[in-house]
C-alpha cells in the first residue's frame, strides 16, 4: 500500500476545494470498505485522502409527507436496512439494503460508497492492463465471463456491483451533488455512464464532485415493492443477477410498474419496453409468462453467460408473482 495524506475538511466546501486539485491524485473516503482494497491490490494509488464521514449534514435520513424520502451519503448501508420508515414505505430498498455484503460491511458502507463502487471483474480487480485501467483490451471477451454483462456492453463488459442502485433505480430516484459552492441534483439514471461514453469511469462525477444525498419522491398508495438478488454464495456475495420492481396495483391488474436490474449491464440497468408493459398488465401466469419471454430479447451474450437471460426472466415471474399475490 502506498503512503498518502489523511485530511479532514471542516465542510463540504474545504472537502470540494481539496478533492478538485489535479495537482495529485486525491479521492474521497466514507467507509473505505471498497477503497482499501482497491489501494491495497494498487489498482488506485492515492496521493490523498479526504474524509467525508464528519461532514454535517451526510448522515441523515429524513421523511416528509408530501416529498418523500432523503439519505444523506454517509448513512450506513445497516442503517438503511434497519430504518424503519424505509422498511414500511420503500421496502425494495431495505432488502437491497440488506443483501449488500456482510454485516460488518454493512456497519462501515456507506450509501454513497456504495452506488460508487468500482466493478468486481476479476480482470480489472487482478493483474491485467485491461481497457478499465487504461489498457487496450477488456480480456472477458475471449475468456472467462460467466458474470459479465449481457447488454450494454464493449468495449468494456464489466457489470455494476451496487445492490441499492438497482432499488433506488427501480424507485426513480434523483441524486444530489456538490461542487464548488452549488449542488445540482439530477435524476439517478443520468449518473452513470455506459463504457461506449468512458470505458474508465462508471459514473459522471468529475475531480471536486461529491454525492451528498439521494432523494425519492413519496409512492402513491397501493404501491408495492420488492428485490430480488440471485447469488452463488449464501453470503457475502455480488449479485449474477438481481431484480428491483415497484409497481402500483389497481383491483386485479398491476396499473404501472419499473422494473430495475443488476449484474446484467455496466451500470443499473432498465429497459423502457419492459416497464411499458406492466401497465394493466394481468398478473395470471398466462400473462406473465407472456410478458417475461420477451425479456432481454435484446441480449448480446459473451461465450459463457447465456444462462443469465433465463435467470433474469425467471426473476422477473418470480418477483411479479410475490407482489401480485
Amino acid at each position: 500500500m502506498n503512503r498518502f495524506e489523511y485530511l479532514q475538511p471542516k465542510d463540504l466546501n474545504q472537502a470540494s476545494q481539496w478533492l478538485a486539485d489535479t495537482d495529485k491524485t486525491t479521492l474521497p473516503v466514507g467507509g473505505g470498505s471498497d477503497l482499501l482494497g482497491l489501494i491495497k491490490h494498487h489498482i488506485t494509488e492515492p496521493q490523498a485522502l479526504v474524509n467525508l464521514k464528519n461532514i454535517e449534514g451526510l448522515s441523515e435520513i429524513t421523511f416528509t409527507t408530501g416529498q418523500g424520502l432523503t439519505i444523506g451519503s454517509q448513512v450506513k448501508i445497516a442503517e438503511i436496512a434497519e430504518n424503519q420508515t424505509i422498511r414500511k414505505k420503500y421496502p425494495v430498498l431495505a432488502q437491497a439494503a440488506e443483501q449488500v455484503a456482510s454485516p460488518q460491511l454493512r456497519n462501515m458502507g456507506t450509501l454513497g460508497g456504495n452506488l460508487c463502487q468500482r466493478p468486481r471483474c476479476w480482470y480489472y480487480r487482478g493483474d491485467f492492463d485491461c481497457l478499465r485501467k487504461g489498457g487496450d483490451l477488456c480480456y472477458a471477451v475471449g475468456a472467462e465471463n460467466k458474470y459479465h454483462c449481457i447488454v450494454g456492453g464493449g468495449p468494456c463488459y464489466i457489470v455494476h456491483p451496487s445492490d441499492t442502485a438497482v432499488a433506488l433505480l427501480a424507485l426513480d430516484a434523483q441524486i444530489s451533488i456538490y461542487s464548488n459552492g452549488e449542488t445540482r441534483t439530477i435524476p439517478l439514471d443520468d449518473f452513470f455512464v455506459l463504457p461506449e461514453t468512458d470505458a474508465l469511469h462508471e459514473n459522471i462525477l468529475k475531480p471536486g464532485e461529491i454525492v451528498t444525498a439521494v432523494h425519492i419522491p413519496e409512492l402513491p398508495s397501493n404501491t408495492r415493492s420488492a428485490y430480488i438478488k440471485f447469488k452463488e454464495r449464501s453470503a457475502w456475495d455480488f449479485a449474477v443477477v438481481s431484480v428491483a420492481l415497484v409497481m402500483q396495483l389497481s383491483g386485479k391488474k398491476i396499473r404501472n410498474g419499473r422494473l430495475a436490474f443488476g449484474g446484467v449491464a455496466p451500470r443499473p440497468w432498465q429497459e423502457p419496453a419492459l416497464n411499458q408493459g406492466l401497465t394493466d398488465l394481468q398478473p395470471d401466469e398466462q400473462s406473465v409468462d407472456a410478458f417475461v419471454s420477451g425479456a432481454f430479447g435484446n441480449a448480446l451474450t459473451l461465450e459463457k453467460n447465456e444462462y443469465k437471460v433465463v435467470l433474469v426472466r425467471n426473476l422477473i415471474k418470480s418477483i411479479i408473482e410475490e407482489l401480485s399475490a
